[in-house]
């Protein structure tokens, strides 16, 4: 079983910056995906980025290349997602989510068994 925990959302004006983090714990992580979605009110939940376990592979949603930043840190089980540029439509429950996965799969949601309890990030205009 793994429990991921998210921190760092919050309100932040548009064109600033938030880092989200989510730790990890229950057992090794070892070759774990870890992803990030997002979920926005009144739309479904959507890919935003993912990274492999060595953090040698990215793979970033349109929207967010070139403004968000996935890193890793194995030593702490912890996963980041630095989000610069922020824009309203960025507005959502950000969830990050974990498993052993192909890379064909890194963008599915429902391919990920092990989900956090989500944490909210606002950005105003």
């Amino acid at each position: 079983q793994v429990t991921l925990v998210e921190s760092g959302g919050g309100l932040v004006q548009a064109g600033g910056s938030l880092r989200l983090s989510c730790a990890a714990s229950g057992r090794t992580l070892s070759n774990y995906v870890m992803g990030w979605f997002r979920q926005a009110p009144g739309k479904e939940r959507e890919f935003v980025v993912a990274i492999s376990w060595s953090g040698l592979i990215t793979l970033y949603a349109d929207s967010v290349k070139g403004r968000f930043t996935i890193s890793r840190d194995n030593a702490k089980n912890t996963v980041y997602l630095q989000m610069n540029s922020l824009k309203p439509e960025d507005t959502a429950v950000y969830y990050c989510a974990a498993d052993r996965l192909s890379a064909s799969r890194w963008r599915i949601g429902a391919a990920y068994n092990y989900w956090g309890q989500g944490t909210q990030v606002t950005v105003s205009s």
